[in-house]
């Protein structure tokens, strides 16, 4: 191969399309984290056929169109009520908090493990410490 074919090859592979393709999926992921949480925490809130057409959507990874032919309503229909749950959920997250303290309880959690994980391996006395100040943080949050 010629040096300019070498670089022709490079430059398809390494295309700001592909990178940026592949943050729209992890952001698409996260996205998706984030809606199935606040359908656990807020899902009772919303009517039975909301629960319903939502939960499908989130948790059953339905598409639109196979939902609408089960529930017997348009795409178009789906479409806005996937719509309008997700802003109620947002709303009720906005002012309630719930899923973000539970977030931050849960790392909090995660970092007294990773003490413990190497409370041998360290003075007993600070990690102790550590330990308590991140429970005190927690019973503040809650």
């Amino acid at each position: 191969m010629r040096p300019e074919e070498i670089m022709a090859v490079k430059k398809k592979t390494l295309t700001p399309v592909l990178f940026f393709g592949m943050i729209a999926q992890v952001i698409d992921v996260n996205k998706i984290l984030e809606q199935a949480l606040l359908f656990d925490f807020y899902g009772e809130l919303l009517t039975e056929h909301q629960k319903e057409i939502y939960g499908q959507f989130i948790q059953e990874d339905l598409s639109l169109g196979e939902i609408a032919k089960e529930a017997g309503i348009s795409r178009q229909g789906v479409h806005d009520l996937v719509r309008r749950c997700s802003q109620t959920l947002a709303g009720y997250e906005e002012k309630l908090h719930l899923v973000s303290r539970f977030m931050t309880v849960k790392e909090k959690v995660q970092r007294i493990n990773e003490l413990l994980e190497g409370y041998q391996e360290q003075d007993t006395s600070g990690v102790m410490l550590e330990i308590r100040r991140i429970s005190d943080e927690i019973i503040e949050e809650l």
